[in-house]
């Protein structure tokens, strides 16, 4: 067995075509979709999105045990959001030598110094996972990042499993489609930004998409608004230039676009330092960052998310100042955490270099970025660190142990790529929202 799929039929090159073809159709049907990338802005031509002709088995253990962290890290990540101090704290290296992420922190520390005013808090995270194989057999759940920002992918994979059924069942597996479990991140996320709408307690009031220049990947965030009319919310999609332009705060410091006024901006654009063209994109962050509109997620959440944090919590006694007298939580959150290793000037950084030197086959070499593809490896790790390691410049990236998840064959579908068995490394990801109020915060994980 391979993926708990047989061998024979993973080699059966006329049955493996017959699914891709049903398989392509299928995603068609249940809107697995982006649009072409010679037409990122035009739904005329669509395809479906990049996926695995057939699922891939997670132990349930582990999916349990990934689904019950993350009303955890939900928690975690607010109460990092609502401690300055240990932000200013955990990333005073960071922001001296990386300007995005010291851009970021003057936009948190002007509305620190003006106050908020808005104290509902929207959060949409997702954790992602890897299985770590060890030598000696057993296996154990790993912590890759958790994405506070724009957190993606939950409308597409709300509809990924239907797919994954139907292809079991052409070829004949009828039990093994019975073990697909359902998923609805997509609804679980509309739920929470519906809540934050509703406490803003404008029926006027617009949830506000800020979206990127290229949207190819729109249909995910389609879902995802449906749902909010499907409630009688309703839902606008605006650029950082639309906002610059045609937005403002009146004396309540209400934010209207376009002569709308705004109750939620969720942000899907805005993670990287290429989304901010100008010191125009800077000043409209700025400007809905002090509006009175509910953020998903605020700025300070934001940098809750970044890697610096991430390698902060991993150290002795921190986890324990989030969540005191709660020895349990500490310990299902820490043994999630790979290895994580501060790059900072002094001893620990320079072993850390040293370290990272010997072997750089057992690291990831992590910047301050999110979006993926960012990740160094290999020789590459020394090839960075060599032109770095007595300079402060170090102090902008982590290093991070390497998971050894089990590579696990299946096809990987793509537009106009080769039909091709291919040797898979897979990660799970957790989904969780939360909404805050001064006084109360539910949270949940929603999908998986």
């Amino acid at each position: 067995m391979a993926q708990g799929i047989p061998d024979e039929a993973l080699m059966n090159t006329a049955l493996i075509k017959h699914l891709a073809d049903v398989a392509k159709d299928a995603a068609l049907l249940q809107g697995v979709l982006m649009r072409i990338p010679e037409k990122p802005n035009s739904s005329e031509l669509v395809t479906y999105a990049p996926f695995t002709l057939f699922p891939t088995p997670v132990p349930k253990a582990v999916f349990l045990q990934a689904l019950a962290l993350q009303t955890h890290y939900n928690t975690l990540v607010d109460k990092i959001s609502q401690d300055p101090d240990f932000l200013q704290e955990a990333l005073a290296s960071t922001i001296a030598v990386d300007d995005f992420t010291a851009r970021l922190f003057r936009i948190h520390q002007q509305i620190l110094k003006e106050g908020r005013c808005q104290s509902i808090m929207l959060g949409i995270n997702r954790s992602d996972y890897m299985l770590d194989q060890r030598e000696d057999g057993s296996s154990s759940l790993k912590q890759i990042e958790i994405n506070t920002f724009a957190a993606s992918f939950g409308g597409l994979s709300s509809h990924t499993p239907d797919v994954h059924r139907h292809i079991l069942k052409v070829a004949g597996w009828q039990e093994k489609s019975q073990c697909i479990p359902d998923n609805s991140p997509a609804a679980g996320q509309a739920r929470a930004v519906a809540k934050a709408w509703e406490l803003y307690g404008s029926k006027r009031a617009v949830v506000m998409f800020l979206v990127e220049e290229s949207q190819r990947n729109i249909f995910d965030q389609r879902f995802i608004e449906n749902e909010l009319w499907k409630r009688d919310i309703p839902t606008v999609r605006k650029r950082f230039d639309d906002v610059y332009k045609r937005g403002s705060l009146d004396q309540d410091k209400r934010l209207f676009v376009d002569g709308q006024e705004v109750a939620v901006v969720y942000y899907r654009n805005g993670y990287m330092p290429e989304n901010y063209i100008s010191g125009e994109t800077w000043d409209t962050r700025l400007l809905m960052e002090r509006s009175l509109a509910v953020k998903c997620p605020d700025i300070s959440t934001h940098l809750a998310g970044t890697k610096k944090v991430q390698q902060v919590l991993a150290r002795p006694g921190v986890l324990e100042k989030f969540f005191p007298n709660q020895p349990e939580v500490v310990e299902q959150i820490r043994a999630t955490f790979a290895g994580l290793y501060s790059l900072d000037m002094g001893p620990e950084g320079d072993k850390t270099v040293e370290m990272a030197l010997a072997a750089p086959d057992q690291f990831v070499l992590k910047p301050q970025r999110e979006g993926g593809g960012n990740n160094i490896y290999g020789s590459e790790i020394c090839q960075v660190l060599e032109g770095v390691k007595e300079s402060t410049e170090r102090t902008a990236y982590i290093l991070m142990d390497k998971i050894h998840p089990a590579p696990a064959q299946n096809y990987l579908l793509r537009q106009d790529a080769p039909l091709e068995i291919t040797n898979c490394l897979s990660e799970l990801g957790a989904f969780g929202v939360y909404v805050r109020t001064s006084l109360f915060i539910s949270a949940e994980a929603v999908a998986k």
